[in-house]
């Protein structure tokens, strides 16, 4: 399999070579020359095949002879071992719960997937590889969790401060080893900038090798499509038309749902569920992209003005805005329609939502649900990881969990920095 960026002025890579890139030289998000649907028996038998099985058939295309198929079946193992249950809501509106993993988020899997896809690349290298990577919640924990310890990585972590919580904070300050966190004087914005002026900045790349663990990262974005896969397998049997409703910030997972949707997955509508964050929303309404700076929400991971994924939804639909449209929907809302969703899943049968799990479930409700619908939305992280907000919204206490429990008194470090010169500078130390 080839890959392109996506500014169409760089040379196709490899699926390895795009993993150790990150991002094209001409500053493109690398892209597949191609994605073949699957048999239509693989969907019509799903429900008799295992995770495993159905993720290597799902992602095997994507690495083509790179990764050979058993040590591709081992990585999915060690990287699958949790489980991705749907728990129906209310009458035809299940979640999708995505938090069983050792950080309790979404992320686990695109992070622990590219940490041994890089670590098999780079086990008979003795060169370096630096990852570099901006948090705006979730992907810093997963990431420092899922390179901890890989030989020939080191990982470097900018998070803006005071913008996650302190649970998120907590997972990706206090591992050491490979791991160094930078706490920036920002935005994510801010943080995510800067992970793309290094990469294109020669006095650094000259020295080191740099790679990004966002889902900017094809390896990092591709495997997030086994969840709507998993989804389907739990749900097919009821024989309705499924409608995802994701929590986007960066819009990777939901244009990873879009591949699951092109490899023939049947999905009647995709919505994009966003905060006051709302740049596609405004697009959808205008057809004019005009990014602004981020906004500090309660759904923090979902704090992001200029989405990089949409220009791969753009282009898996051909950059047709009308064929977008049809299959593709985003609704925006407030941190106090938030937490009334919240309480309202809540007090309705006791399940209790994150803040962006909850702005997934209002999605749906806006989508005005047909009598064969069926809307899954995602609940992408554990409630305690915003335990703050949680509690004091719903008037209840969250029990926490033993993996997050055993990081609460740890000690923080990180190191604080206020421009990309300061990030240069540690860079090339």
């Amino acid at each position: 399999m080839q890959y392109h960026s996506l500014n169409n002025n760089a040379p196709k890579v490899t699926f390895s070579e795009a993993v150790i890139k990150g991002l094209a030289p001409d500053k493109g998000l690398y892209f597949p020359e191609k994605i073949t649907p699957l048999p239509t028996s693989f969907f019509e038998n799903i429900e008799n095949l295992d995770n495993v099985e159905i993720a290597y058939q799902a992602i095997q295309q994507f690495i083509g002879t790179e990764i050979p198929e058993e040590e591709l079946r081992d990585i999915l193992k060690d990287v699958l071992n949790f489980d991705f249950p749907v728990v129906e809501i209310e009458n035809n509106i299940a979640t999708l719960e995505l938090f069983h993993g050792p950080t309790m988020a979404f992320k686990d899997v695109g992070a622990r997937f590219m940490a041994r896809c890089l670590g098999y690349f780079n086990k008979n290298n003795e060169n370096h590889v630096t990852v570099l990577v901006a948090t705006s919640g979730d992907t810093g924990g997963a990431v420092a969790n899922g390179f901890l310890g890989v030989k020939g990585v080191d990982v470097v972590i900018l998070y803006p401060t005071g913008k996650v919580s302190d649970i998120q904070e907590k997972q990706l300050t206090t591992l050491g080893q490979n791991i160094t966190a930078l706490e920036v004087d920002g935005v994510f914005d801010d943080c995510q900038d800067m992970v793309k002026t290094a990469f294109l900045d020669t006095s650094i790349t000259d020295h080191k090798q740099l790679t990004s663990a966002n889902s900017i990262n094809v390896a990092r974005w591709l495997p997030q499509l086994f969840y709507f896969l998993f989804a389907y397998k739990q749900v097919k049997h009821l024989k309705k038309d499924i409608i995802f409703s994701v929590p986007s910030g960066n819009f990777g997972n939901i244009c990873a749902g879009i591949v699951a949707s092109k490899l023939g997955l049947p999905v009647k509508q995709f919505i994009a569920s966003t905060n006051v964050n709302d740049t596609v929303v405004r697009y959808l309404e205008t057809s004019t992209y005009d990014p602004k700076p981020s906004k500090a929400t309660i759904s923090n991971a979902m704090d992001v003005g200029n989405p990089s994924n949409f220009i791969r939804i753009q282009n898996l639909f051909n950059n047709n805005f009308s064929a977008l449209k049809n299959n593709f929907s985003a609704y925006s809302f407030t941190d106090d329609q938030t937490k009334e969703a919240m309480k309202k899943i809540y007090n309705k049968n006791g399940y209790i939502a994150d803040p962006h799990g909850a702005v997934g479930y209002l999605g749906l409700k806006k989508q005005d649900l047909k009598n064969n619908d069926y809307g899954i939305f995602l609940e992408t992280a554990h409630p305690v990881k915003f335990l703050d907000i949680v509690q004091e919204t719903l008037e209840t206490v969250v029990e926490i969990p033993s993996q997050i429990e055993k990081i609460m008194h740890k000690e923080k470090h990180s190191i604080s920095i206020k421009n990309y010169e300061n990030l240069k500078e540690f860079l090339l130390k």
